[in-house]
């Protein structure tokens, strides 16, 4: 089953306790940013109630920065079909988490980005997204579905946030072959 929920004003201080561990966890390896990604970064916005969190290096810094998130208790899963991104496990005790090693400039981060810029920038379009959804989450149980249902109108919100045809369609490939 998916579970999409009403926005939730605790989400963004969900995200601050991870940010904060996760600054204790990377130490002395460099960062770029820690971002709050996905519908929980999107205020008034419908989501499944899971922290989205991109840490984001440079390349030379992704080895680095997976080792010191292993070491804190998270299992590297690997890119999972989306290059430049890594996925963690999070140990048990943490707010629920997507949490992903990104590289700096990558077309993932980009992606997460260029949505969160323009569902935040756009509330009928947020508004529409919720309701897509909502119907989806109500008609599916598998999250492959419930990704790839979804791809057609984050293609549009990506057009809308300067993504060329060939990156929209690099990103829709992978959301279809989860």
């Amino acid at each position: 089953m998916i579970t999409v929920v009403d926005y939730d004003p605790a989400w963004p201080r969900a995200f601050d306790e991870l940010r904060r561990r996760y600054e204790m966890a990377l130490g002395g390896v460099v960062i770029v940013a820690i971002e709050h990604v996905g519908s929980t970064s999107v205020p008034a916005l419908a989501a499944k109630p899971v922290i989205d969190v991109d840490i984001v290096v440079a390349r030379e810094h992704v080895t680095d920065a997976i080792a010191a998130m292993e070491l804190a208790g998270f299992r590297s899963l690997g890119e999972l079909g989306i290059p430049d991104r890594w996925a963690l496990d999070a140990p048990t005790g943490l707010p629920r988490t997507n949490t992903y090693v990104v590289v700096d400039g990558s077309l993932a981060v980009r992606n997460h980005l260029g949505v969160r810029a323009v569902l935040r920038g756009d509330s009928a379009l947020r508004d529409e997204y919720a309701s897509l959804k909502r119907s989806i989450a109500a008609q599916v149980d598998d999250i492959d579905e419930y990704v790839e249902a979804k791809t057609t109108f984050l293609s549009t919100v990506l057009e809308r946030a300067g993504l060329t045809p060939e990156e929209r369609r690099l990103i829709e490939e992978a959301n279809r072959a989860r």
